[in-house]
């Protein structure tokens, strides 16, 4: 029912409440999230429902939702609780940093690009805590970054409009055969029509093998399309079909493989992401910096071998 009179403007802390019970799903979960009783957290959000005048939650058998007008409220209620963090962030030091840095990752780029750069980045700043999340999940990075549930995402930066980009390296894709296939050039005509294993539709990768088999006019027949990179090179490995995959998702590079450039050159453009007035607060900058400097004093990144006697560099 709607309320005829709208209270006073709401508080960080009503607002604050209403985004843990929409991301938790529940206010239990929320409230052990925020380390509140639950009665807490039912208070804070029923002061928010009187100053706005209407219900913004709804209690389901599925979990507690949030109504239409609770859907418009949590983006300015995120961008409000971010900007108000966001002053204490403004005016730190460059070298007493403090606070928790979210960063959405691939799985791919978590686990060969960010583990050298969390570590002298936690030495650098012991004060922040850097907190990971799925880059696959919520939308993707970008809309968790749009959103306010990430400060920073590792994203394919031809598929992210309105946000500030630092290009970090282009990662290419290749073609993934049994071993008994050899080591001769793959060719376009091979690729007609071969039988492919790739990540389900919504992935980009997906979207971008579909977008290099139209530019080629190449007949494409997907066999199945698998959530787990792993469990496509494993089946791959069995002679079950192959695939098209970047080479940081490729690895580690399982047995019984052989991995070759495609005939026409595809690649991802990897960069960081940030909302474009974010970009300069000090944490922000500051794993951006050591994230750019720590992949140039590496030269890229070095992989296992794609073929016998080959080191992969990422440049």
């Amino acid at each position: 029912m709607t309320r005829s009179r709208q209270g006073s403007p709401p508080t960080l802390a009503q607002l604050r409440a209403l985004i843990a019970v929409a991301d938790a799903g529940g206010f239990g979960e929320a409230a052990a999230e925020l380390n509140v009783s639950q009665s807490t957290l039912s208070e804070a959000v029923g002061k928010l429902e009187d100053g706005v005048g209407r219900p913004l939650l709804r209690r389901t058998p599925a979990g507690t939702v949030l109504t239409p007008a609770g859907i418009r409220v949590l983006t300015h209620a995120r961008t409000a609780v971010q900007a108000a963090c966001d002053v204490l962030l403004a005016a730190q030091e460059d070298e007493a940093l403090s606070g928790v840095l979210r960063v959405a990752s691939f799985r791919s780029t978590a686990t060969h690009l960010l583990p050298p750069v969390l570590a002298r980045f936690r030495a650098l700043h012991p004060g922040v805590t850097v907190k990971m999340q799925d880059g696959e999940v919520a939308g993707g990075g970008e809309v968790q970054v749009l959103s306010g549930q990430a400060d920073l995402a590792l994203v394919v930066a031809d598929e992210v409009p309105g946000l500030h980009l630092t290009p970090l390296l282009l990662d290419e894709y290749l073609f993934i055969a049994p071993q008994a296939r050899g080591e001769h050039p793959v060719t376009l005509a091979e690729l007609d029509g071969l039988p492919l294993l790739l990540p389900p539709g919504v992935n980009s990768c997906n979207r971008r093998v579909r977008g290099f088999f139209t530019e080629g006019r190449l007949h494409l027949n997907v066999l199945e399309e698998l959530d787990e990179d792993s469990v496509i090179l494993g089946m791959v490995a069995h002679g079950l079909g192959h695939t098209i995959m970047p080479r940081l998702a490729a690895f580690p590079f399982p047995p019984g493989l052989v991995a070759l450039p495609l005939p026409e050159p595809l690649a991802r453009p990897l960069a960081l992401a940030v909302q474009p007035h974010r970009a300069h607060l000090p944490v922000v900058k500051a794993f951006t910096e050591l994230l750019v400097q720590t992949l140039r004093d590496s030269g890229g990144v070095t992989l296992p071998p794609t073929r016998t006697g080959q080191v992969a560099h990422l440049n």
